[in-house]
Parts: structure tokens; C-alpha cells; sequence
């Protein structure tokens, strides 16, 4: 990767990029891209979760002191205090950090974390950069757009940047991506594999096409972060977190879980413990597809899972998933 880049953070504050994008994109994936190829620069990173166990925060690389967390739900609804005390922790920090980025879940609308960096007092002491909006290649189809989030995520982002193309023929990336410059003109629109990517594309590129003189007033931007908390009531999504101290069978959880798993759940993430090994199963599922690495446990062994979707009946997916532990 290309990492050179030249911050000139005196005159403009700290640069803070927004990553976004739909369930399953990718967007932690490309978070691990940077932070492994960052090279000299001190970046932060605020990540946060829809959900009860924040199952990201532990499968970030490099973070140690540089990670603040939010507190658990979706960001554009706990934003109003909990990120800008969030971000004064990084501006107050001893270290001098060059670079923010904040990742939302895969169900924020990023308009309210827009408007709290160009309409708060946080707009003297930071610069934004870019919103970066990742597309599953795969799995992304018009139909998403039933959900008012993953549709802003596509009209704010500066940056479309179409994700797992190696999953799919070339000309459906074509034709997604003619698609999505029809939903939002004038974005950057890039393309990879794993999220890997040139730093330099993305980092430092001065393409937020919204800045402070765009908004009439601070009661303004109150206005319209109060109205899009309803998104989450309007799209129909809610999560389910599952924690067990007693490990999995392989056999039951492919039989009773993945075997049975409904329509209705879109994406799933967790810290799998299964009686059969002795490694840490880091599981990863979105839409069908599901994935697990495998790592050496750190601390005590237990099972953690967090379940995204529309409509979900939480007593028969916790039943389901109990039904997969060993006795």
C-alpha cells in the first residue's frame, strides 16, 4: 500500500474520516488494513456496536491505547453526548494523534455523526476529511435502499468504495458501480479486494462535500439528528447477543444453527468456542456466507455472539443457539 501522506493539521485540526457502509461490508476488515499499514502516522479509532458485547473492538489489530470505545448501540442514535466526549479523550491525550476514524455499525445513518463534527464546537477543533462508505459487491442489490440507513450511507459518502470483487463476475462490478454513480454524483468510487486499498485514496483527501457554512445553525443540526433516530424503528432492525460459558458442539451448531438459520437474519459476528478444539473460531456470516479464522485463545474461553436482522424472535434464536451447546 501507498501510505505517504502529508497532514497538515495546524491549520485545519485533527482530520477525522467517517467509515460507514451496510451489514457486512467489510468495514472492520479495511479498518485492519489501515492500521496495519499506517507506517508512522498515530491514528485513533472509535468503533461501536449494535448490539450488547462489542465484538469488533476485539478483533481490531494495534489499537491498545489508541481505542476509545462508545457506549453499546447504534452510533446515530447515542451520538449527541457519548461522541464528543468520546473525541475530547483523543484531542486531550498526552501523544499528539494525527488521524480519526470512526467506524458505525452497519445500521447508522451517518448524517447525525456529520452534523455533531460540522455543527458543534468540535468543528475548531477537527477537520472532516471524508465519509467512506463500503459496498459488498456480493451481496449489495436496489433492495437494500428498503433501508432508510443504507441509503444515506450511500447519498453522504464522499467515497463509494465497492468491496469483494473477487466474489463476483466484472461486469456485475460495472454495473453496480454505473448504479450507484446514478444515487450519488461526484463521489469517489474505488474499488478492492479485503478492503485493501492505497491509504493515500482514502486518507487526507479533503472530499467532504458537506462543511460548517452548509448548515444554517446549530438548532438546525439538532433537528435533523432528533428526526433520523427514528431510522432504527422505521428499517424494523434489532440484534440478539448470545454468551455462553459452556462451549459448542461443531455437529449442533452447524445442524441447529446454521443449517436453520431464518431469511431474516442479515448479519452475525462472534468469539466461537467449540468442545472440539482447542483454537479461538472467529466467526463471521453475512446474507448465507459465513466465514471463520481460526487464533490462540488470550483469556478464558467462552462463547460470544451478536445477531443482526429485521423482525427476529430473540426466545427461538436463543433456543436455537443453546440448543448448540454441549453438555
Amino acid at each position: 500500500m501507498d501510505n505517504y501522506l502529508k497532514l497538515d493539521i495546524p491549520k485545519r485540526g485533527m482530520p477525522v474520516t467517517i467509515l460507514t457502509g451496510f451489514l457486512g461490508s467489510g468495514k472492520t476488515t479495511l479498518l485492519n488494513q489501515i492500521l496495519q499499514n499506517k507506517q508512522n502516522l498515530k491514528v485513533a479509532v472509535l468503533v461501536n456496536e449494535f448490539g450488547d458485547i462489542n465484538i469488533d473492538s476485539q478483533l481490531l489489530v494495534d489499537t491498545r491505547d489508541n481505542m476509545v470505545e462508545l457506549s453499546n448501540g447504534c452510533i446515530c442514535c447515542t451520538i449527541n453526548d457519548g461522541l464528543v466526549d468520546a473525541v475530547y479523550q483523543v484531542l486531550e491525550r498526552d501523544e499528539k494523534i494525527d488521524y480519526l476514524i470512526i467506524e458505525t455499525t452497519g445500521v447508522a445513518d451517518p448524517l447525525p455523526i456529520i452534523l455533531t463534527f460540522l455543527g458543534t464546537e468540535l468543528r475548531d477543533l477537527t477537520y472532516l476529511d471524508a465519509v467512506l462508505t463500503l459496498v459488498d459487491c456480493e451481496t449489495f442489490t436496489p433492495e437494500h435502499f428498503d433501508s432508510e440507513a443504507a441509503l444515506k450511507q450511500i447519498t453522504y459518502g464522499d467515497i463509494l468504495l465497492l468491496n469483494k470483487t473477487d466474489l463476483v463476475p466484472p461486469d456485475q462490478v460495472d454495473y453496480l458501480e454505473s448504479y450507484l454513480k446514478t444515487v450519488k454524483t461526484g463521489a469517489r468510487v474505488l474499488r478492492s479486494e479485503y478492503g485493501k486499498v492505497p491509504l493515500h485514496l482514502i486518507l487526507d483527501v479533503e472530499l467532504c462535500q458537506l462543511q460548517p457554512q452548509f448548515l444554517k445553525d446549530d438548532s438546525n443540526s439538532y433537528k435533523t439528528t432528533k428526526k433520523s433516530e427514528n431510522h432504527l424503528i422505521n428499517d424494523g432492525f434489532s440484534s440478539i447477543s448470545f454468551q455462553s460459558k459452556r462451549p459448542f458442539s461443531v455437529v449442533k451448531f452447524q445442524e441447529n444453527f446454521l443449517d436453520e438459520l431464518p431469511d431474516n437474519i442479515y448479519r452475525a459476528k462472534g468469539i466461537l468456542w467449540f468442545k472440539e478444539s482447542e483454537l479461538k473460531h472467529i466467526f463471521q456470516l453475512s446474507g448465507k456466507r459465513y466465514d471463520m479464522q481460526v487464533d490462540e485463545w488470550s483469556n478464558t474461553p467462552e462463547n460470544q455472539l451478536v445477531l443482526i436482522g429485521r423482525n427476529l424472535n430473540p426466545l427461538i434464536i436463543q433456543q436455537s443457539l443453546t440448543n448448540c451447546l454441549t453438555i
